[in-house]
């Protein structure tokens, strides 16, 4: 049939596009965002229990597998381009990863790469590094730690991003690098933050560790005492802080810098600086300062650091308290500076915040594996040769026999099987006996092979009875880590300064003096009222169902102090409080002291001094009571609180001041209306704070106490009945009318 002739001119086909399918923003992350934050997490951010991060390893190894653990240095550049095997980023990310890992750069407590040349300073951001064709680098001595066992099977190896070499996943760390070599990184919804610690404290703490996994947090506080950075500086120290830390793995350290006074130049030098911060940083702070008049002691500053180390110097004006100073500059400045630490770290490729005896098991666990895959791997090749050995000496019956058999062996691949059938021995042996070199066929090279055999064997019944008893594995980590310690421990460089001996800096705004009368009411309220006011209305003012509880004539710039119903002291100052009329309720103690909830105030007084043969008298409600030096609430920095100020076994019933050689009578009634009168001299004095006291009334099952009254009047004769001469003492019953007097005298 013919084709049909085309009538019209045809048009083109029209490609009609689907509509736009919506996709849910949970998809969008789920597949495009997630196996991003996988990466950075995984792979970038956050170090692995071998105390390194990727970059840090790629880079390690590579230095390791050019030889320069024992070489000589090589270029930077070099190293450089050989890690991009390794690690494909640019050569800028990879040699800035070199210089923080370097000597010269002062970064790290133990540097992994000898380095020669400018590689800039931790503690300057200006200082900066030269470029890798300048400078020269090799692994450190140290270094041999990190990779003891890698060409014994002890860490696993995978294929690099293309498939042309082998990595390590992790290093075989001998110690617990990832406590001793500081790390911070910032992944996609997490952050890593390590601080680094003494070498010879971790590994004591690891071997205890070892011996006991049950270890308390007091006793691996005692050994690793706090972090240890590079830069020195001085850590505030506090030990419950320092506890949560441990125990979380998350807190802050707080740093100050170091310094000294030279006199004769009048002027303050600075030599460590926190971990955390630059000289740049203080510099430009301290400029700000003089700019804004904030410091008109300083004359001139400047940075005087050189090839010795850091240096910053003062400049004073005549008359300026150096120690004053720098305490100011303390509190304005990044001369005191916080380290904040998240032990965020990958186990198993999971990250985990852990806390220092967690971080510390997980990396047993580690070191455990690796050296039972290295004692594997060692026992493998002793055994092999073992049976090689096994196999020689059989022929050293008749060395005449095996050449015999090998020469009239007419065909070379006959050799093999005819020795195996000759001397009943595998293939292996035989291939080995078959490869001997002619010069080694006598009986004393034979003899001197064969003499191995028993040392092979005693070395491998060694490390069988390792692999097979964990006990002795774990002691031998622990060994391993006694040698390291005494190889490369060195003293710590951060000072501690505990925060007691600490002083905060406060603005010299000295108030003016006046006389003064202070009130304090059981309900914790407390007035500070000037002798003119109380002229014209001596009237108080008091909440509903409060009383007086304390007063006392004193002026505004007295020290005061108040004793609280939960174990704990506060000081203030007169100056601190307003003054009202006596018609006000006053201010209100505990949220004026910022004391705990439900915490009240049960003593006051005012504090002229700690001075030798005066005490604190507390009676408790279980009817026992001590004498507590006032030398022993003394302070060397200005504490404004004082927490374990007095025993907490039974609640307070009555706190009193005794001064030097003047005892008086205390008055103590139980809630069964019996009462003895005793002097306070009779009352032991204990030298701890804490001490629970010895019993002064004997109380029945069930009773208490229900008041301690001080200065009882000798006008009350009907009282000398209750009087004791001896602890203990039973009570006596109240008789009505004493009991009416003596509730009188409580309410007054």
């Amino acid at each position: 049939m013919a084709k049909k002739a085309k009538t019209q001119k045809e048009t083109p086909t029209e490609i009609v596009h689907a509509p736009a399918q919506p996709q849910l923003i949970t998809d969008t992350i789920e597949k495009n965002y997630m196996p991003y934050v996988m990466s950075v997490i995984v792979s970038r951010a956050i170090p692995e229990i071998d105390g390194l991060k990727p970059s840090h390893r790629k880079l390690l190894y590579t230095m390791y597998k050019m030889g320069l653990l024992t070489g000589p240095r090589t270029k930077s550049a070099n190293i450089v381009g050989q890690t991009m095997k390794l690690n494909p980023h640019g050569d800028m990310a990879i040699y800035e990863t070199m210089v923080r890992l370097t000597r010269g750069n002062e970064a790290l407590l133990h540097p992994f790469v000898d380095s020669k040349g400018s590689f800039g300073k931790q503690y300057s951001s200006n200082m900066r590094f030269a470029a890798s064709r300048y400078t020269e680098a090799k692994l450190d001595t140290f270094c041999q730690e990190l990779f003891s066992g890698i060409d014994k099977d002890a860490v696993d190896m995978v294929d690099n991003y293309d498939g042309t070499l082998k990595e390590p996943v992790l290093l075989p760390t001998t110690f617990p690098n990832v406590l001793v070599t500081p790390n911070t990184g910032i992944a996609v919804g997490m952050a890593s933050s390590i601080c680094s610690f003494n070498l010879g404290e971790i590994c004591d703490a690891t071997i205890a560790l070892l011996k006991n996994p049950k270890l308390s947090m007091d006793k691996l506080l005692d050994l690793v005492k706090a972090p240890d950075f590079p830069g020195g500086g001085a850590i505030i120290y506090d030990r419950e802080e320092m506890r949560r830390i441990y125990e979380t793995g998350s807190g802050s350290v707080p740093i100050r810098s170091r310094y000294n006074y030279d006199k004769s130049e009048n002027c303050i030098e600075v030599t460590q600086i926190p971990y955390s911060t630059t000289i740049e940083v203080i510099l430009k702070k301290i400029a700000d300062l003089i700019k804004e008049g904030k410091l008109k002691e300083v004359t001139d500053f400047r940075d005087e650091s050189d090839l010795s180390g850091l240096k910053l110097t003062l400049d004073l004006r005549r008359g300026v308290d150096p120690d004053k100073l720098m305490t100011k500059l303390f509190k304005m400045t990044t001369l005191e500076d916080s380290f904040k630490c998240n032990f965020n770290i990958l186990i198993d490729s999971t990250p985990r915040q852990m806390g220092v005896a967690e971080i510390l098991t997980e990396w047993i666990r580690f070191r455990m594996g690796c050296v039972r895959r290295e004692l594997s791997f060692d026992l493998k090749k002793k055994k092999d040769k073992l049976h090689l050995l096994l196999g020689l000496g059989k022929i050293l019956l008749d060395i005449d026999k095996a050449i015999k058999i090998i020469r009239h062996t007419e065909k070379e691949e006959d050799v093999i099987p005819n020795l195996m059938t000759g001397f009943g021995i595998d293939e292996i042996q035989a291939e080995y006996i078959a490869e001997i070199k002619l010069r080694n066929l006598n009986k004393q090279y034979i003899i001197n092979r064969i003499a191995e055999i028993e040392g092979l064997q005693a070395e491998i019944a060694r490390i069988e009875e390792i692999l097979g008893d964990e006990l002795k594995l774990k002691a031998l980590i622990a060994s391993q880590l006694a040698d390291i310690k005494k190889k490369y421990a060195q003293p710590r460089k951060s000072q501690l300064i505990h925060v007691d001996d600490v002083s905060d800096y406060e603005e010299d705004q000295t108030p003016e003096n006046y006389n003064v009368r202070i009130y304090l009411t059981k309900e914790g309220y407390f007035k500070k009222i000037t002798l003119q006011s109380l002229r014209g209305n001596d009237e108080q003012k008091l909440k509903e169902n409060d009383e007086m509880l304390l007063s006392a004539d004193t002026d505004n710039l007295s020290d005061l102090i108040f004793i609280t119903d939960r174990c704990q002291l506060y000081r203030a100052k007169t100056a601190d409080f307003e003054c009202v009329k006596a018609s006000s309720m006053g201010e209100y103690l505990p949220a004026k002291l910022n004391m705990d909830e439900g915490e009240k105030p049960v003593f006051m007084r005012v504090q002229k001094g700690y001075p030798q043969g005066e005490n604190f008298v507390f009676i408790f409600e279980n009817g026992k009571g001590v004498r507590i030096p006032v030398t022993n609430y003394e302070t060397k920095g200005n504490r404004r609180k004082l927490i374990n100020a007095y025993s907490s076994v039974s609640p307070i019933c009555g706190v009193f001041y005794e001064k030097e050689k003047e005892p008086f009578e205390i008055m103590l009634v139980n809630d069964a209306d019996r009462a003895i009168i005793l002097k306070t001299s009779l009352i032991p004095v204990k030298s701890t704070r804490t001490s629970a006291g010895v019993t002064l009334m004997t109380l029945k099952k069930g009773q208490r106490l229900r008041s301690a009254t001080g200065d009882i009047d000798e006008k009350y004769d009907r009282l000398k009945g209750y009087r004791k001469l001896k602890i203990p003492a039973s009570g006596q019953l109240l008789a009505d009318e004493d009991l009416k007097v003596l509730q009188l005298k409580i309410d007054q």
